[in-house]
């Protein structure tokens, strides 16, 4: 079984969702992030690393899990040049952490959740696979061909869009709305929504950074 990395950061936290993820087996390492330590804290989930700036959370929380339970913190001047959630997948990357989700990476600051997805390439950069997932989204970065299986989808509807710069070449196997040898810009809306066909969707280019977006209603 894969082991798995989860930063738990202050943005959307869905008990029913984030719970079972927290307690399965394949979750080997937790970060709080700042405001997410309080959900950490309510259902007595003891992290292994606590980051932030801790703007939002109470300095007792900190104190507790820091002298109380000798959990590692690591804290920042709020007057910073990277977000909480940029410094906890740093940190991921420094103790060589490969498969990294990041729950309450979406919600209501959707300035934060572009940061997020922006974050994701210094994780890919470096070899690792980052993820920012919620009870309805799960986020990636691809810089290589992948093929996706319908048995293992996150969800029955997927999405892509360039970062950065255009693709180049992107072609899509296996799905609804197929496409061939398309040079996807980062104003074009054509690979929006798309859903599986077959059992396997192929997705490949030659160029360029996509965004893939599974997603459930």
């Amino acid at each position: 079984m894969n082991k798995r990395t989860v930063i738990v950061s202050g943005g959307m936290l869905e008990e029913d969702f984030v719970l079972p993820i927290l307690k399965n087996e394949a979750t080997e390492f937790i970060i709080g992030v700042d405001k997410g330590l309080e959900f950490l804290y309510k259902h007595e989930i003891k992290p292994d690393y606590i980051v932030g700036d801790f703007d939002s959370v109470s300095r007792e929380l900190v104190d507790y899990y820091r002298e109380e339970l000798n959990v590692p913190v690591r804290e920042f001047n709020p007057v910073k040049d990277a977000s909480d959630t940029e410094i906890a997948l740093r940190l991921c990357l420094g103790l060589n952490r490969k498969a990294i989700w990041i729950l309450g990476g979406t919600g209501n600051r959707i300035d934060h959740l572009w940061a997020n997805v922006q974050c994701l390439q210094i994780a890919l950069d470096a070899g690792a696979d980052a993820r920012i997932i919620d009870g309805h989204n799960q986020i990636r970065l691809l810089d290589k061909d992948i093929t996706l299986k319908k048995s293992e989808a996150f969800g029955p509807y997927f999405s892509l869009f360039p970062l950065e710069m255009p693709v180049d070449e992107l072609s899509i196997r296996g799905a609804k709305y197929p496409l061939k040898n398309h040079f996807l810009k980062p104003n074009d809306s054509l690979c929006v929504s798309n859903e599986f066909e077959e059992d396997e969707v192929t997705i490949s280019f030659v160029y360029g950074k996509l965004i893939l977006m599974e997603t459930r209603d």
